[in-house]
Parts: C-alpha cells; sequence; structure tokens
C-alpha cells in the first residue's frame, strides 16, 4: 500500500518518467520481497536500518556492484523521506544508512617481459635524435615513475648526473629527489649529445623536433605509439607505465612507503592500490597454475 502511494506521487505530482518509475517499483518490491522471506511479520512499514543494511550485505555477497546497490539504497531514502513527509512511518531507517563505496579501477600496468621487449627488442637507433628521445623517455618514466607533466617540466639544471638524481616538481610545485641508475644514466647522456645537434630554444630537457619544450600532446602520441607496438592494454597512456614502475617495484620488494616517496604521493593511502593490483595479480596466477583452484 505504502509502495504504491509512492509510486503515484512519483506518477502524478513529481511527474517521473515511466523508466524512473519502474525502476524505483524493481528496487522497493526487491526490499519487500527480502522483509516477507526473512519474517512474515516484517513489511516496509516496520523495517529498521538494520534490516536495510542486512539487505545491503545480501546483495553485496551476491555480487551486485556498489553502484547498483547504491541505486537501490537512494530509492529506499527517497520512499522513506516521502513515508516520513506523509506521515506513513514515524521514522525514516533509511537515512543513516550509508552505502558501499564504489571501488576504483585498479591501475593498468605492463609485464615486465613487455617492457624488456619494448626497451630491448625494438629496433632502436642510437644516432637517431627521435629514436634516441623516444626510448630515453619510455625508459624515464618506467625506472623513475614520473607523472607525464613532471617529465615535460624537466630542465637540464634538474638532471645531476654527479649524483644519480632528478629534482621532479609535482603537483602544487611540490619538488622531490629521485634517484636513477646507470642504464638511465648512459641513455640520459646519450640523449642529450644527440639533442645538442639540433636546434635548441629551451632550458627543457626534452624538446620536440623544433627546439621548443615537448608538449602534452606530443608526449602522449609517442608513448601511446611504442606501448601498442608492446601490449593489447586498451589505456596506453604515459600513466601507464608510471603505474608500470610502482608494480615492479613492490614486485621486487619495495616497501609502500619508499614508493610513495618515490611517486611524490601525498599518502600511502594512495600508493596502496599497487598492493591490489600485485594481489589480483597474484590472485590470477594461482587460479591458472593450481590443480585445484
Amino acid at each position: 500500500m505504502m509502495i504504491d502511494q509512492f509510486l503515484n506521487y512519483l506518477r502524478y505530482e513529481r511527474n517521473a518518467s515511466p523508466q524512473t518509475v519502474q525502476t524505483y517499483e524493481e528496487s522497493l518490491r526487491e526490499f519487500e520481497s527480502y522483509l516477507s522471506l526473512r519474517d512474515n511479520g516484517l513489511s516496509v512499514e516496520t523495517a529498521d536500518a538494520d534490516l536495510i543494511r542486512d539487505w545491503m550485505e545480501g546483495l553485496m555477497d551476491k555480487g551486485n556492484t556498489a553502484s547498483t546497490i547504491n541505486k537501490k539504497l537512494s530509492a529506499l531514502r527517497s520512499f522513506y523521506r516521502f513515508a516520513l513527509k506523509r506521515k506513513l512511518v514515524e521514522k525514516d531507517p533509511a537515512h543513516c544508512i550509508t552505502g558501499p563505496k564504489k571501488s576504483k579501477p585498479l591501475p593498468q600496468f605492463l609485464r615486465e617481459n613487455e617492457m624488456d621487449h619494448l626497451l630491448d627488442g625494438l629496433e632502436w637507433d642510437d644516432n637517431n635524435y627521435k629514436d634516441v628521445r623516444a626510448r630515453t623517455i619510455l625508459l624515464l618514466f618506467y625506472e623513475a615513475g614520473l607523472r607525464r607533466a613532471e617529465l615535460i617540466g624537466l630542465n637540464d639544471g634538474d638532471v645531476d648526473f654527479a649524483t644519480g638524481q632528478l629534482k621532479v616538481t609535482g603537483k602544487r610545485n611540490k619538488q622531490r629527489i629521485v634517484p636513477f641508475g646507470k642504464e638511465l644514466a648512459e641513455a640520459l647522456i646519450n640523449y642529450r649529445t644527440v639533442r645538442d645537434e639540433q636546434e635548441k630554444n629551451s632550458d627543457a630537457f626534452f624538446l620536440n623536433d623544433k627546439g621548443d619544450r615537448m608538449t602534452a600532446p606530443q608526449v602522449y602520441t609517442l608513448v601511446r605509439k611504442y606501448l601498442s607496438a608492446v601490449t593489447s592494454l586498451k589505456k596506453r597512456s604515459p600513466h601507464v607505465l608510471r603505474h608500470t614502475f610502482a608494480t615492479a617495484m613492490l614486485n621486487h620488494g619495495a616497501d609502500l612507503e619508499s614508493i610513495k616517496n618515490l611517486l611524490g604521493h601525498e599518502s600511502v593511502s594512495t600508493t596502496e592500490i599497487y598492493a591490489h593490483t600485485t594481489f589480483e595479480q597474484l590472485k590470477r596466477i594461482y587460479k591458472e597454475a593450481h590443480p585445484r583452484a
């Protein structure tokens, strides 16, 4: 009865679309059915917050996404607000319920053999400026985990070959020091040597063909072109290489706090998503490899 009153309110007073009314009705009837199956004496009029939470937990156990559950919860909230306003119930059991947080998609990354093929398996001409620049950019993303804007913003003075360190300017102009190893040092030196034979109109470390600082679209296009040669990932952006750096570090024993500092994250909670990525990879390997999985 109460549900019918609410649906009529949506139809005739709120002029809601038939699709909206149907969506709300499906959620409310589903909740009503849950209550009757749990106990014949339960109804939407007598339901409390604990029953709503139990219903939501059941939905999660059945594999419903956070987005789907939140939509159903939204229908309940609207229903009980209406019922309270019309004095059909004495209190609103849904107003204090918090829906499940939407899970963030796990970051995509390249496997180590794909990175090896990218950096060592493709035909690179050490005397060709564009080839040298492209490989150096890819290697820098992979070995230092920089953001695209951070790579573009590098100036000659930010690369210290004596100490093997980069001075990186991140978000909100916050600076950090990122170390680099022998392979990247050799690549950076070779790039700079070849680059200095070209026209140079900027203090930027990475220059475009006109001698100016590279732009974000130019770096994106370069990275996408070469990642397309070694991976089937839908996303082939510079950020994928940043994810690849973090995942490789974690897989080889680096702790989250160290990775956080290298990436320039404000909080280790941001970095923890890479731990989830690694765990998902382990689960996949387990299911593929274990005979009883």
